[in-house]
């Protein structure tokens, strides 16, 4: 799969610019079109980065619900962000950072902090110029670097909180050439009672967008099936855009399959000829072809993994749903992830473990659902079932073990349950004084050693991983030496922070205190992932034997 080494960034093109906004309904898949975009741009030759736009007034997304906006996906420099960002990260295969999220909350911080120090030397602050100003710097300079930058516009045109980021985009278009600005609409096309695909919707979403000053360069239309000829041709029409403008995104099986829809559909050459880098883009023969051979390989068989959460919403696990699938483009199979409730594991959820190949713990925050959590490890650590757990899944399973085989009974977390007599997991010491409940958090990426000859270096064919933590309590160096005598192994330490455990004599059983799905792309499956996975295979074979 081409990485960020494959593509060299060419100042003498410039940075080029595709603002993607959307109109009729939230949902319709900006980001996933924003992506593929830049996916086939990148097969081009071209290197590629994208910004997500957020109106909303949070800085950041650390402290959302993942109910109202999916997973917080963290980047690198450790920014919790919008799940867009993983969309792009995987699809463009780039390690961002946070300057590649602007939201409403951090652009009005700036302007007030200066305001406070007296950088505007006593004029009134304003929406025009100052906060404009701060998006479009905070949007070139997220751009640096590259030859094209998407800029992706979260919510829909006509909503309050973005009339700032397109009145930004519209002073944007004064300024720039226009050979280095497109503007891309995605509407939705839906069909009338009796099968006809109607393009009001498109129409009216069009002129709420004209009406701002922007015109669309490109309308993208979201449909069941691709767009019929005649509706392209009535949309160019009333829209004043050419029908070759107008681009079908159908639905698919697969969102990794968007960017071979929009190829056939030559979305990809269009916006290379508009820019003028027909000149410049790989021929179409000589470009990457391993998105479309990973995508689409082909799979022997199904097996079934089991996700012991607390939010039965696909995007509040969304990286993880996408690192199984990565694994499993890597080894043939397809994944089928069941939830399980952990807030409510009666038989009927419990079941659903019996039935599954595997099981994975998610990461979490607070006291609802642990208990659950905790049953699911003692399940698949006493049946021999694969296990992975993450984050918050890493250390209930430390104290599962602690308290059903090392009997320490009442081990818990600190954070769940002050009063425990066994804090087996604990806020660690050089952490009391840190007043700032932000402070206490290990967010970003990190190096974890690991233990030769352990489950965990055979994983990641090393003797260090980097990967990315979003968490805030430990495993107590108090209780070290109990777990030192059993089969629970700290294979992975930084310092005092144990990092990665596994179970001796168990087909598969390993937690990590990071997030490793933060890191998994198609083509490069995360390493625990992997070997999970490749455990839940061999059960799934097995028990299909013994069916038999």
């Amino acid at each position: 799969m081409p990485t960020d080494s494959d593509s060299e960034y060419d100042p003498s093109l410039g940075n080029k610019f595709i603002f993607v906004t959307g109109g009729v309904m939230s949902g319709l898949g900006k980001g996933i079109t924003a992506a593929s975009t830049g996916r086939l741009l990148k097969n081009a030759g071209f290197d590629v980065t994208a910004v997500k736009i957020d109106p909303y007034l949070n800085v950041d997304a650390g402290t959302m619900n993942p109910y109202q906006h999916g997973e917080v996906y963290v980047l690198k420099d450790g920014g919790e962000v919008d799940l867009d960002l993983g969309n792009y990260e995987r699809f463009l295969d780039v390690d961002m950072t946070s300057d590649h999220n602007v939201t409403t909350g951090k652009t009005y911080q700036h302007v007030i902090e200066r305001e406070r120090s007296g950088d505007y030397l006593g004029k009134t602050v304003q929406i025009i110029p100052h906060i404009t100003d701060d998006i479009k710097r905070r949007i070139r300079e997220a751009a640096e670097g590259s030859d094209v930058c998407l800029v992706e516009v979260g919510g829909t045109v006509g909503d309050i909180e973005g009339m700032p980021y397109l009145e930004a985009l519209r002073q944007f278009a004064h300024e720039e050439d226009d050979e280095d600005i497109l503007f891309t609409h995605v509407t939705l096309v839906p069909y009338s009672k009796n099968g006809e695909q109607k393009t009001k919707p498109t129409q009216h979403s069009v002129k709420e967008v004209r009406s701002i000053g922007l015109q669309p360069d490109i309308i993208v239309g979201r449909c069941d099936d691709e767009l019929e000829p005649h509706t392209k041709e009535k949309i160019a029409l009333f829209c004043d855009i050419p029908t070759e403008a107008v681009f079908s995104n159908p639905d698919v099986e697969d969102v990794y399959h968007v960017p071979l829809v929009v190829e056939e559909e030559g979305l990809d050459e269009y916006v290379i000829d508009r820019f003028g880098l027909a000149e410049r883009a790989l021929p179409r023969e000589e470009r990457a072809n391993e998105w479309r051979e990973v995508v689409t390989s082909e799979k022997e068989g199904e097996v079934e993994v089991a996700l012991v959460g607390k939010y039965d919403l696909e995007d509040a696990y969304m990286s993880i749903h996408e690192s199984l699938k990565h694994a499993g483009f890597d080894l043939g199979v397809d994944v089928t992830v069941r939830w399980v409730d952990a807030d409510e594991m009666a038989p009927r959820h419990a079941r659903r473990l019996e039935d599954a190949d595997g099981v994975v713990v998610p990461g979490g925050f607070g006291m609802r659902g642990t208990q659950g959590k905790i049953d699911a490890v003692e399940y698949a650590r006493a049946n021999d079932v694969p296990f992975l757990g993450l984050c918050l899944g890493f250390q209930m399973a430390v104290v599962e073990y602690a308290r059903n085989v090392l009997g320490l009974a009442g081990a818990h977390s600190a954070e769940v349950d002050a009063d425990t007599p066994h804090p087996v997991i604990d806020i660690l010491p050089e952490q009391y004084e840190v007043e700032d409940m932000g402070g206490t958090m290990r967010l970003g990426t990190h190096e974890t050693e690991i233990e030769p000859g352990t489950l965990a270096h055979d994983l990641y064919g090393a003797e260090s991983c980097h990967e990315r933590h979003r968490h805030r309590y430990e495993v107590n160096p108090d209780y070290f030496e109990a777990f030192e005598d059993g089969a629970l192994v700290f294979s992975g330490s930084a310092g005092n922070r144990m990092e990665i455990l596994e179970l001796e004599d168990h087909p598969f059983f390993l937690g990590t205190q990071f997030h490793p799905e933060y890191r998994s792309r198609p083509g490069r499956p995360s390493p625990p992932f992997v070997g999970f996975l490749d455990a839940v295979m061999d059960r799934a074979e097995a028990r299909e034997g013994v069916t038999a």
